[in-house]
């Protein structure tokens, strides 16, 4: 707490007059004046001196009181005489007096100003003194001043150290009494220094992270920014794939409105010119057999197979009306089996009986050795079963047989490889499937009761077509039995997924398994047409389609290749160029004419179009 600065004593305080050697009087005021410009100087000089206090705590009339403060010998701080001088010295503050040479130095001063001559003219002289007296006096009470209040430290510091000595006597046991004193002081010293290193270093740890928070919390709150932040972006990327859906679907939507205007409009069209929706109930009564029959052979099928069953019965009866067929003649154009001139019987055999003769045929065609042109073998083969004079006749009525019943598996397949619109190797190829299949599943029944469960018939359809896809499968499951209510223990009669009727019609499962391999063959051959990137009238070459079948199937294995290569440019073995001869880009075909010609043999991927990447 700030105190009022001290007030200094200089001169006597008492107005008198002084007479000067040569007869003038000086006045006490302008001693007066002399001495108050002195202090306000002697003030400036020391403002940044320390106040001086009394020991009772009030200003001192004189800066001169420490000569009744010396060092107490002997006093202990907390005994009674102690606080009897104490109290003594805040209720009587000590006396102060002047220093001996301060009052010598005044008298000295005024017997000096005496002397001295105060005319007009030795003014300037005096005022010249009177200015060095001042400074000296100045001078010299500041060295007195410094050495006060340097005595007064030393004091207060010998105080201090009796005050603590006896302090650590009086709390030191009586087995420690003989510590050396200067040792613990030293002690103590070193322990408050100590102390106040430890007071600075703490203030400056709280100025420097007085608002630093502690790592665990900070860890804390750095991993629930981490998981938010990864939320943020989870929900961003949620949020920017939901606005591409929107657009895609804002896209969709208004492509469906155009198609919705335009089948509406098409709608109005085709209601305006096209005829009713035929009553089929009407063929009830028609066909041979009444509605029951009716009923069977309209089941699952669309208007245009109906049209074709419709079509087979009317068919049907006027080939039993007839009694010879026309002989064709021996143009190049017609097949060399019905290369005939004159009149030929129709055997009329049941449909049936036709069925069963083309089965002989191609289990005939399996065990034949020496392969020979289709058409060729089919008429010894009557040859054989029937004679020579009677093979022209039943070749006549099986061809016009199986070419009116094409809804029969049997005869639609066999006139197709008659014909040459397809390749007997995929009757074959599919034969030998179905085969497979069923070994498969006669291999999962271990007890031999034709029974497997669900699971198992899972297992051997994805192990038999390991490149189908699961909807595939799960047709085959539904088509088999499977239903979203079954369980992989309900059991499964197998061996009536492959059982025929008198007619060689197949069940549903085996329909849909060749159902399956054509439209796998169709989305093979676009695949091929996609990865060409040409029209269905251009040229291509044999290498862009070598390259092309690679492309989509890596898993082709080159005999294969070749195969097809030469169906599709109708090569021999022997002319397929190698890969990179030069003859290879001469070797060209309609594009339209190549997937014809790939469409009539067995072709399927071999393995799934990208490889699979090694584990």
């Amino acid at each position: 707490m700030a105190s009022p600065k001290p007030r200094c004593s200089s001169f006597a305080t008492t107005s008198r007059t002084h007479t000067r050697p040569s007869g003038g009087i000086i006045d006490d005021s302008f001693l007066t004046e002399t001495k108050n410009i002195q202090n306000r100087k002697l003030s400036q000089k020391r403002k940044t001196l320390s106040c001086q206090f009394s020991i009772g705590g009030q200003l001192s009339p004189w800066p001169t009181h420490t000569s009744g403060q010396t060092i107490l010998h002997n006093r202990k701080p907390c005994s009674y005489d102690y606080r009897k001088r104490a109290g003594s010295w805040q209720q009587h503050p000590l006396g102060t007096t002047k220093p001996r040479y301060l009052e010598q130095l005044e008298n000295y001063l005024r017997k000096e100003l005496l002397l001295l001559d105060l005319s007009t003219d030795s003014t300037q002289e005096l005022r010249l003194q009177v200015s060095k007296l001042r400074k000296n006096l100045a001078e010299e009470y500041l060295r007195y001043l410094t050495e006060r209040d340097a005595r007064k430290i030393l004091i207060a510091d010998l105080n201090e150290l009796r005050y603590q000595r006896e302090d650590m006597s009086l709390a030191q046991s009586p087995g420690i009494w003989g510590e050396d004193p200067v040792k613990l002081t030293l002690a103590l010293k070193m322990t408050r220094q100590d102390l106040t290193r430890t007071q600075m270093e703490l203030n400056t740890m709280k100025a420097n992270f007085g608002d630093v928070v502690p790592r665990r919390d900070f860890e804390m709150q750095e991993k629930t920014n981490k998981d938010l932040q990864e939320q943020l972006d989870s929900l961003r990327d949620d949020y920017e794939e939901v606005c591409k859906e929107h657009e895609i679907l804002l896209q969709l939507h208004m492509t469906t409105l155009k198609e919705r205007d335009q089948f509406h409009s098409e709608l109005q069209e085709i209601q305006r010119t096209s005829t009713p929706r035929p009553d089929w109930s009407k063929c009830e009564d028609v066909v041979a057999g009444g509605p029951d029959r009716w009923q069977m052979l309209a089941e699952g099928k669309n208007s245009d197979q109906l049209v074709d069953v419709l079509l087979e019965e009317i068919g049907e009866g006027l080939l039993r009306e007839k009694d010879f067929f026309p002989g064709l003649g021996y143009g190049e154009a017609i097949p060399p089996f019905l290369r005939f001139d004159g009149i030929v019987e129709n055997k009329k055999p049941t449909k049936k009986d036709v069925v069963n003769l083309l089965k002989d045929a191609w289990k005939q065609r399996l065990v034949e050795e020496q392969k020979e042109k289709f058409p060729d073998f089919f008429f010894n083969f009557l040859e054989h079963r029937f004679g020579p004079g009677e093979a022209m006749a039943w070749a006549y009525t099986i061809f016009e047989n199986i070419k009116l019943f094409r809804s029969n598996e049997v005869m639609s397949q066999f006139y197709a490889v008659l014909m040459g619109k397809r390749s007997e190797n995929v009757y074959i190829k599919q034969k030998e499937t179905v085969a497979q299949l069923l070994k498969e599943m006669t291999n999962a029944d271990s007890q031999n009761e034709g029974l497997i469960t669900m699971e198992h018939l899972s297992t051997v359809l994805k192990s038999t077509f390991p490149f189908k896809k699961e909807e595939k499968i799960q047709e085959l499951m539904e088509t088999g039995g499977w239903h979203p209510n079954s369980s992989n223990a309900d059991l499964l009669n197998y061996r009536s997924l492959f059982t025929e009727d008198e007619e060689g019609q197949s069940t549903p499962f085996v329909q849909k398994l060749w159902e399956q391999y054509v439209d796998e063959k169709d989305e093979y051959l676009r695949e091929l047409k996609q990865e060409l990137g040409m029209e269905l009238h251009n040229e291509v070459t044999l290498p862009q389609i070598r390259e092309a079948l690679i492309s989509i199937d890596p898993s082709l294995e080159k005999q294969t290749l070749n195969s097809y290569l030469i169906q599709a440019f109708q090569l021999p073995m022997t002319e397929l160029p190698e890969e990179g001869e030069e003859k290879e880009e001469s070797i060209v075909v309609q594009l339209k004419i190549a997937l014809q010609r790939l469409q009539m043999i067995d072709i399927r991927r071999m393995g799934s179009r990208e490889p699979e990447p090694a584990s």
